[in-house]
């Protein structure tokens, strides 16, 4: 699956590109638990990397935000590690700026598969009622093409002032929310 990514860096700049054929970094340059020695070959990106691409996205975020107060609308369950990590960078920065950028975080889960089968229908569990968008800037996480767009037209119905879409690694598969995603 970690062959199959792009790895959005920052806005305009393009992506870190993993080729299927690229054998990944050796297991002698990490530590790692005992118990994933016969389990893992190679790691494809390191913690460290995320880490410094995550703290980048959110320079840029807040950067294209301003002072604008921030409603982060975070996609469970697979985007919340994520999600923690960007709002902790976001947050950060607005202390080292001596500007104090309110962040809220909002979670739902989305569900447009049925067993492994993707179909046209998008649930929201959780949250339905995102009333509490309007007026305000929303930041989410990258998800399928499909169903960010999906996710994106229902947010509209509410009326925020402004809405990015954040996203971390993209998935080289067809209608992928790529050109959907404003944060890089």
């Amino acid at each position: 699956l970690f062959k199959t990514v792009f790895f959005k860096i920052s806005r305009g700049r393009g992506y870190k590109y993993i080729k299927d054929d690229w054998p990944g970094y050796s297991l002698d340059l990490f530590t790692y638990p005992e118990h994933y020695h016969e389990d893992i070959e190679s790691v494809y990106i390191p913690h460290g990397v995320i880490m410094d691409r995550i703290e980048r996205l959110a320079r840029h975020i807040v950067d294209d935000i301003g002072d604008h107060d921030i409603v982060v609308l975070c996609v469970l369950k697979g985007g919340y590690k994520f999600c923690s990590d960007l709002v902790e960078f976001i947050k950060v920065l607005g202390r080292n700026s001596n500007t104090y950028l309110e962040t809220r975080v909002e979670f739902i889960r989305l569900k447009s598969y049925l067993n492994d089968q993707s179909t046209e229908d998008l649930h929201i569990i959780g949250s339905r009622d995102l009333s509490f968008l309007r007026g305000k800037v929303c930041l989410k996480k990258l998800d399928t093409g499909k169903t960010m767009k999906a996710l994106l037209k229902h947010v509209e119905t509410f009326q925020p002032k402004m809405v990015k879409v954040a996203g971390l690694l993209v998935k080289r598969v067809p209608n992928m929310a790529e050109s959907l995603t404003d944060c890089k």
